[in-house]
């Protein structure tokens, strides 16, 4: 039987001391959600059970300690270290749960220009890693749109990606090492090495587990020459997404590797681009890298661009202005707020990735069926802003009037049926439900139809590293 709120308290205090161990009653409340309820925290409403504590730990031993004595008495534990989630994957689903918080683990321990890595604690902010690397003529690579607000921790957790992943890749590319403490206690490194073929790839069972297995202590990533002055950034609208996705493709299985690849439709592209593309759909490209190498994957993608009919060339400042403002940081957040506030039409997003000879099909069938079956919809578009030799992905972008129901029933009544259409959607034609947000508490219902089959290996990983679930409980697996 699980210990009572009180009693939990006194134990975190005296293993963490007072100043880290938080029971204020509204920090409780917001600590049990995270962005995919922020319907219902704005009006001061919170569904979800409410947390014990949150708790504020600043070594791995500490993380190990409050790991063992959640285990010795049954109770779950929310890893946390941004609070930028999107999926409910920081729902406390569980009464009396403990919110441990790394943020304040936020060393950037070392920066290695010679071997090209970087190790960082899991609270090191992603902003200010970047940064000090850009001043030495480095980057990560990594560049989520929540960049300003996202730490190391979170992003490997929830296996991330970032605008300029076409080159770069996703977080699982970039991660070299880890630390990670595991529910029974046990501290794990994985070592710093280019590549090795001693059995599976572990660094795979820390990266993506959204707190559902361990708990990530430290990250080691790789860097990259950073040389902005070599940018070519080119821009064009054109008349439709299946043009967008050919054009797409043919970039990719030709070989180049442009920094960013992004098609808007013309719903998602109003949000963006109305003073120069009304009514059209807006291919991005941009190529980095040493001068020679960017100037000559620019060429070779305005040349691509220019078989296809219809595609007209913007000019690169308008596509600079968007580029500039695309990453939401705490004032974009407010403002977003009070909008939702004010105005009662509230945005989600839901993300897809499929291959090439069905993602245009999974586009069109989800934008009809949500424009048809959903009331009060104010606008359904979307994005592709991650692409692959194999295929890419279409990033739903979806805006609602809540009327007619208080605000615990916009889930419900909006954004679960939504996503619902596009998960079953995604999955009827062979793609994945989950690009990059992952799956927190709110896809677990189609989990198994994810993956099929192979679904034994995921539930085993459960059952063998979090025999008790306490980790993160309803968080990629239905909760027991």
């Amino acid at each position: 039987m699980s210990l009572d709120k009180e009693t939990i308290v006194e134990k975190m205090t005296a293993l963490l001391g007072k100043d880290n161990v938080v029971t204020d009653e509204q920090v409780l409340k917001e600590s049990s959600v995270d962005r995919f309820r922020r319907f219902e925290e704005l009006h001061g409403v919170f569904t979800q059970p409410i947390p014990a504590a949150v708790v504020y730990v600043h070594s791995t031993e500490e993380v190990k300690a409050v790991l063992n004595f959640a285990r010795e008495n049954n109770i779950n534990i929310v890893p946390r270290t941004g609070h930028s989630a999107t999926e409910g994957g920081l729902e406390t689903a569980v009464e009396n749960s403990i919110v441990v918080d790394g943020s304040g683990m936020n060393k950037i321990i070392s920066i290695d220009p010679y071997n090209m890595l970087a190790t960082c604690q899991c609270g090191a902010s992603l902003q200010e890693l970047e940064d000090k690397l850009r001043e030495d003529g480095y980057t990560t690579g990594h560049s989520p749109q929540s960049k300003p607000l996202a730490q190391m921790g979170g992003l490997v957790a929830t296996r991330s990606i970032g605008q300029f992943s076409t080159l770069y890749g996703g977080i699982e590319d970039m991660v070299v090492g880890l630390e990670a403490v595991f529910p029974n206690g046990k501290v794990t490194r994985i070592k710093n090495v280019p590549r090795r073929a001693a059995g599976p790839d572990i660094r795979h069972v820390i990266i993506g587990n959204e707190g559902a297995l361990c708990y990530i202590t430290e990250v080691t990533v790789k860097i990259f020459k950073f040389t902005p002055e070599n940018n070519v950034l080119l821009g064009y609208t054109l008349d439709n997404m299946k043009t967008g996705f050919e054009i797409l493709r043919e970039i990719m299985v030709n070989g180049y590797r442009p920094s960013v690849a992004r098609l808007y439709d013309p719903a998602d592209g109003s949000l963006h681009f109305s003073h120069f593309a009304a009514g059209k759909c807006v291919l991005i490209l941009m190529a980095e890298g040493p001068k020679p190498l960017a100037d000559a994957t620019g060429k070779a993608m305005e040349e691509i661009v220019s078989k296809y009919g219809g595609c007209k060339k913007v000019e690169p400042k308008y596509i600079q202005v968007w580029f500039d403002n695309l990453n939401w940081d705490v004032g974009k957040v407010a403002e977003e707020r009070e909008e939702i506030m004010a105005t009662k039409n509230i945005g989600n997003t839901t993300e897809v990735a499929g291959t090439w000879d069905i993602i245009n099909d999974i586009y069109e069938v989800c934008v009809e069926r949500i424009s048809s079956e959903i009331p009060d919809i104010t606008l359904i578009g979307g994005h592709s802003s991650h692409s692959y030799l194999n295929g890419t992905n279409m990033y739903f972008v979806y805006y609602y009037n809540v009327v007619n129901c208080r605000p615990e029933e916009e889930i419900a009544k909006y954004h679960l049926p939504i996503k619902k259409i596009i998960v079953e959607e995604t999955i009827r034609a062979g793609g994945s439900m989950c690009h990059h947000h992952g799956v927190g508490k709110h896809r677990t219902h189609w989990i198994e139809d994810e993956y099929g089959s192979s679904y034994y290996i995921l539930e085993t990983l459960k059952e063998a590293f979090d025999p008790q679930g306490i980790m993160n409980r309803g968080t990629i697996l239905p909760g027991r």
